[in-house]
């Protein structure tokens, strides 16, 4: 009994049939975005031989995420949720239609085009994502939410297992357009599961426009401290603790395992994370749900500075990169859970937009901060540095922050979704 009480919660796929087209859609979307994810910056750095370069295209898709983000939002909460899925996935189809364009003469492809490209699918990629995560609490009864929200998790972890690992050998013995092609036909599906699902048409009263509802946004997050403790948290785990942006120095320079070594770099975390997701089934019952995200994250950066430390031990790097995503697949769980529990539907649209800028935009501006770092002293210290810079950052944030390590998940959390935000003058 004790040992199914730790498997994962399969409820919420069982009593709703959107939800099961839902997130088989993602099965299309996460999985073949993986491919894109280590076949860009591996284009640049192999067009650049710089870590900085990487970073860059990481500044490029942060201004991305953060544009889509503020502005995104309104429209998921002022048109139906499942088009803007739609536009949101067939735009990123495109996008990876153009990469593969520029893919069969990367020689003479200007490298600017790979970052406009990166932006236009990363933007698309954050309102499909956003859209979908203000759909999922319409889908699923509150009391299973959580359950929801890690099944959400064995996708995107075991994505990131698979498709990494695919990339590194789809690239190293196909060629990089075939990456990008791939991913371009996996939003065929992923678009038609989404359109079977039952209209998301808005809900509560009209929605500003213009720089007026990014603004309503900001205004309910600045008036829920939890919310903002939260979102710091992330970005302190994924600006500091987050190296990827040296991982194909690292792969082609320090361990010289070449693009499939890389693609396992890129892996280790999500496997990490899947073991600790498919064991998630205690994760419902957690009351103190604040303390366990700063645990999580102390864990995440004290995992990536051993990372750092490994040397030349690769299976020991790897299995520190392993416990460092089960930690980070914690503190997701629970920031995500807290986010939508402690908001309205009227307004999920731009709180989920919101959370998706953080959550996506950290780790690009990590790549800016690894790369700067690698390039200032090198990729090693870069990663060792971060992590304690985490692990000191979450203690910070904890000691700063009441409201965050001592939030409890009340008994009225387990059955009521906010219903309205506070007033905004």
């Amino acid at each position: 009994m004790g040992g199914r009480r730790l498997i994962i919660d399969v409820t919420p796929l069982r009593s709703s049939r959107d939800f099961r087209r839902l997130w088989s859609s993602q099965v299309f979307t996460v999985w073949c975005r993986q491919l894109v994810i280590v076949a860009m910056p591996y284009q640049v750095y192999v067009a650049t031989h710089s870590s900085l370069a990487v970073g860059l295209l990481g500044v490029t898709q942060a201004a991305a995420i953060i544009g889509t983000g503020l502005y995104g939002g309104g429209l998921i909460d002022r048109f139906d949720r499942r088009r803007i899925q739609i536009l949101g996935k067939g735009t990123a189809g495109l996008a990876s239609l153009g990469l593969v364009a520029g893919a069969l003469r990367p020689a003479s492809t200007p490298i600017w085009i790979v970052f406009a490209l990166a932006g236009l699918g990363t933007a698309a990629w954050t309102l499909d994502q956003s859209a979908r995560a203000a759909t999922v609490p319409r889908l699923v009864d509150p009391k299973i939410l959580p359950s929801a929200l890690s099944l959400g998790q064995v996708l995107n972890q075991g994505g990131a297992i698979i498709g990494p690992a695919a990339g590194g050998l789809i690239i190293g013995f196909l060629g990089l357009r075939w990456a990008y092609a791939i991913d371009a036909t996996g939003c065929i599906p992923a678009t038609l599961l989404v359109a079977s699902l039952n209209p998301q048409r808005p809900v509560g009263g009209m929605v500003q426009r213009g720089w007026r509802a990014p603004t309503e946004g900001l205004r309910y997050v600045r008036r829920t401290p939890v919310l903002i403790a939260t979102f710091v948290a992330d970005l302190n785990a994924t600006i500091f603790g987050m190296p990827t942006a040296v991982f194909p120095a690292l792969a082609l320079t320090v361990y010289r395992v070449g693009p499939t070594g890389l693609g396992l770099l890129y892996s280790a975390p999500a496997a990490g994370a899947l073991v600790a997701t498919l064991l998630s089934g205690w994760v419902p019952r957690v009351r103190r749900q604040g303390a366990f995200i700063v645990g999580a994250i102390a864990l995440w950066g004290l995992a990536i500075a051993g990372f750092g430390l490994a040397g030349g031990i690769r299976w020991l790097g790897l299995l520190l990169l392993a416990i460092a995503g089960a930690a980070d697949m914690v503190s997701a769980v629970f920031r995500q859970t807290i986010l939508q529990m402690s908001v309205p539907d009227s307004m999920r649209g731009r709180l989920s937009a919101f959370n998706t800028m953080v959550v996506m935009s950290g780790p690009r501006l990590g790549d800016l901060e690894a790369g700067t770092v690698a390039a200032v002293f090198t990729p090693v210290i870069s990663v060792v540095s971060g992590g304690l810079l985490c692990i000191a950052g979450i203690v910070a944030i904890a000691a700063l922050s009441p409201t965050l390590r001592e939030y409890t998940r009340t008994s009225a959390a387990d059955t009521v979704v906010a219903s309205e935000p506070p007033p905004i003058p």
